[in-house]
């Protein structure tokens, strides 16, 4: 078995993804943008081979690159996990015969308004949402659809360029703000009110072979725009509550109208005073480090699991469900450099055996914005078998430790 990876050393975890290949017997070609001499010595002992190239979202580049590597032997599949590479590497996937997430599937899991067209088609719940490259029919939508409404990149991942617009004003700022006014297409939907959580799996030949629920509090807009919030995005292990049942259908619906076949995917759901709705999916894993807790949280390799599902191997012992994990964001007080902490001490006595691992910038880092992200600063990831007691632990980690900066 011969897999090309593409970008096998940025972010960081995209090289587990490589160690679980090669760990399957497979062997592992990179493409990828930065030189071979920036390669560790494990990654470059786990691939057989590596390609630099300028970019790997330059489809014509990745696909003269694929077919040099095609050239010199057969080669059974053709992978990405991040969510710019996934429509480049499809496209490059149909032009050489390589099986995978096609490119309507890609084209699906990118878009958001397409997506919500075609989930919308087939009875799925979704919110009123529209895409357009006009500022006048962003307005009509408004004046239809009525505020508030949230307006991001057709193609944007998380909370990422993300508007939302309360009033006629709070439109005409993000109409400009987003480069509407340019040319720029965008999506627009209707802002849905409720909590906001995800639906992961681990999908092979379209069926749900591994499934996590994880939950976001608070929700992410306002995690990402609020400093002195402590935002927490942890996973359940209560998997099989009757309270999940209809996110765990809706998910295996979304799967199959989108026609995803192998792949890690990431949904995102909400759930409010009109129940269930779906937000949008990606044909990827999530990020911020999330399969590193659901290995964690279920004494289990999940990137192996999925370098077995691309191989087409037998799965592995599966997840055990004893643990519920969490990841909390602890933001500096200020913008600047970090100072210094207050807390850590107290919370390594209280909690130090659940305390799966931290990161805690040395004095003199340059503090990272808001917007930047659940793992931009400092953070802390907990487990415990009981998802209300890591709640109050998560809770307590916020309460106590101060990130001084400035």
């Amino acid at each position: 078995m011969h897999v090309i990876f593409v970008e096998p050393a940025f972010p960081r975890n995209q090289r587990e993804f490589v160690r679980a290949l090669a760990s399957t017997g497979a062997g592992v070609t990179g493409i990828g943008e930065r030189p071979v001499h920036e390669l560790d010595n494990d990654l470059k002992g786990w691939l057989g081979g590596y390609e630099q190239i300028s970019s790997v979202c330059n489809e014509g580049e990745l696909l003269e690159t694929v077919r040099r590597i095609q050239s010199r032997g057969w080669v059974d599949r053709l992978e990405a996990t991040i969510e710019a590479h996934i429509q480049p590497v499809a496209h490059v996937r149909e032009a050489t015969g390589i099986p995978g997430t096609s490119p309507r599937t890609a084209f699906l899991s990118r878009d958001k308004p397409a997506m919500k067209e075609v989930l919308r088609q087939a009875g799925i719940a979704c919110a009123a949402s529209t895409g357009t490259d006009s500022a006048d029919e962003a307005r009509r939508f408004a004046a239809e659809t009525g505020y508030p409404l949230i307006l991001k990149p057709r193609d944007a991942a998380g909370a990422a360029g993300t508007w939302r617009a309360n009033n006629d004003e709070e439109l005409e700022a993000a109409i400009r703000d987003s480069g509407l006014l340019d040319g720029a297409s965008i999506a627009l939907e209707q802002f849905i009110e409720g909590h906001e959580g995800f639906y992961d799996t681990l999908t092979v030949n379209g069926q749900v072979r591994y499934e996590f629920i994880s939950h976001y509090y608070p929700n992410v807009l306002e995690a990402m725009r609020t400093r002195w919030i402590s935002p927490q995005l942890v996973t359940t292990n209560r998997l099989e509550s009757p309270d999940y049942m209809e996110v765990r259908e809706m998910g295996a619906r979304v799967i199959r109208e989108l026609g995803i076949g192998t792949s890690a995917t990431h949904m995102e759901w909400f759930f409010g005073p009109n129940g269930l709705k779906f937000s949008e999916i990606g044909t990827r894993p999530p990020g911020v480090g999330t399969w590193d807790l659901y290995s964690t949280a279920n004494e289990f390799d999940l990137y192996r699991e999925w370098a077995m599902a691309v191989t087409g191997g037998d799965p592995g012992v599966g997840p055990t469900r004893r643990y519920a994990a969490g990841l909390i964001a602890l933001r500096p007080e200020g913008d600047g450099a970090i100072r210094g902490y207050s807390g850590i001490e107290s919370i390594q006595e209280r909690f130090g055996e659940n305390i799966i691992d931290s990161h805690f910038p040395g004095e003199g880092t340059p503090t990272q914005a808001v917007e930047a992200g659940y793992m931009a600063n400092a953070w802390v990831r907990v487990r415990h078998p009981d998802y209300d007691v890591l709640r109050g632990i998560l809770d307590e980690i916020g309460r106590t430790v101060t990130v001084h900066a400035g």
